[in-house]
């Protein structure tokens, strides 16, 4: 599962790329070949003494002390050619090159802090929304998710399928927010749902104790409680039958693909109240049922999908687009992600989270 758009490696202790490290030596080789092939009326050797600072933020403090100490000897050594530098316009190229050195040991020292810091980060969120496994049960699964926030793994979004005693039960949910602010949301309705797969039979009554623990969370924060509220799609496939239930609390519905030549249609679904308001728990929220075939997908999502919008203004129109889309190699959710990123040029604004259910048997069965 991949999550995400930070650059890849660059917060997680590899080193500069080639170029950072190759910059700071071609200079110092043009600039002396430079001085080589001009007239000697004309200094350049002092340009040399800007390249120390330049290798402080690609080599460590070593690398940039064995920088620092060659310009000395080039602007020091008139017999090479290259500088005259004497008395404080030397002193002051060697101030320059040992600011450079401890410039390169706080920045090393600072990235190994960022990495540490990225490192446990990574844990923290991975442990919230840990990667999707490839089945569950009978049931093939696939999921993307970006975070809107940069940076970060987990934001708005979520979603897990888990089997219990009841079947395959899957979630797929958009809490209040987005970003690091609701990673503490996102967390409760996992834990909520995971405890409701293993112990109520019924798919409303999961849907029920999402709907108190966030209620909850909502009533117990200090000082002025604030609106946890987030919309939610629970799916079962529950053992032996050949159908599926759904429960929508407020979010948008399902799309179904049949064939091999997909045809799409919506999965209507009579939708219950949000989560969070503490409704569900008065009335059950509606459970629809839906006969499947073998090889039918169900695609999941979040509205930040299908609210992305143009450069126009016109939204995303995923269920047009799945049909042409689903042709693609890289799988249908990592090809519904590339259309809705060259859709909106480069990406939606706001989280987004895609899970496909396929059933066992072959594709396009009918």
């Amino acid at each position: 599962m991949r999550r995400g758009r930070e650059e890849p490696g660059r917060l997680h202790g590899e080193p500069p790329p080639r170029w950072a490290k190759i910059a700071p030596a071609a200079a110092l080789v043009g600039l002396v070949l430079a001085q080589m092939l001009t007239p000697g009326d004309v200094e350049l050797g002092f340009f040399l003494a800007g390249l120390p600072p330049v290798a402080a933020f690609a080599y460590g403090p070593g690398g940039t002390a064995i920088f620092a100490a060659l310009v000395l000897v080039l602007l020091g050594a008139p017999s090479l050619g290259v500088g005259h530098a004497r008395g404080t316009d030397l002193a002051t190229v060697a101030v320059i090159g040992l600011l450079s050195v401890v410039i390169a040991w706080v920045r090393r020292r600072r990235d190994t802090q960022l990495v540490s810091v990225r490192t446990v980060a990574e844990a923290a969120q991975l442990a919230v929304l840990p990667p999707l496994p490839e089945q569950v049960g009978p049931v093939r699964c696939s999921g993307l998710y970006r975070a809107a926030q940069h940076g970060t793994l987990v934001g708005g979004d979520l979603y897990d399928v888990r089997a219990g005693p009841y079947g395959v039960r899957a979630l797929v949910a958009d809490v209040q927010g987005h970003g690091l602010a609701a990673v503490a949301t996102v967390a409760a309705l996992l834990g909520a749902f995971r405890e409701g797969v293993l112990d109520d039979a019924g798919l409303a009554a999961v849907a029920a104790r999402l709907d108190r623990r966030l209620a909850a969370d909502s009533a117990a924060a200090s000082d002025e409680p604030p609106e946890l509220f987030a919309t939610a799609l629970l799916l079962e496939f529950p053992p032996g039958l050949d159908l599926v239930r759904l429960v929508s609390c407020g979010h948008p519905p399902a799309l179904r693909l049949r064939g091999r030549m997909p045809a799409v249609d919506e999965v209507a679904v009579e939708p219950g109240p949000p989560l969070g308001l503490g409704l569900a728990g008065l009335t059950l929220p509606p459970v629809a049922e839906l006969a499947v075939r073998p090889g039918d997908r169900f695609l999941l999502h979040t509205d930040g999908v299908t609210e992305a919008r143009d450069v126009s203004g016109h939204f995303y129109p995923l269920s047009a687009r799945l049909p042409v889309v689903a042709k693609e190699p890289v799988g249908l959710v990592g090809a519904v992600w590339q259309d809705l990123a060259a859709f909106t040029d480069g990406g939606p604004r706001d989280d987004v989270a895609l899970l496909l259910l396929t059933l066992p048997g072959p594709a396009g069965a009918e």
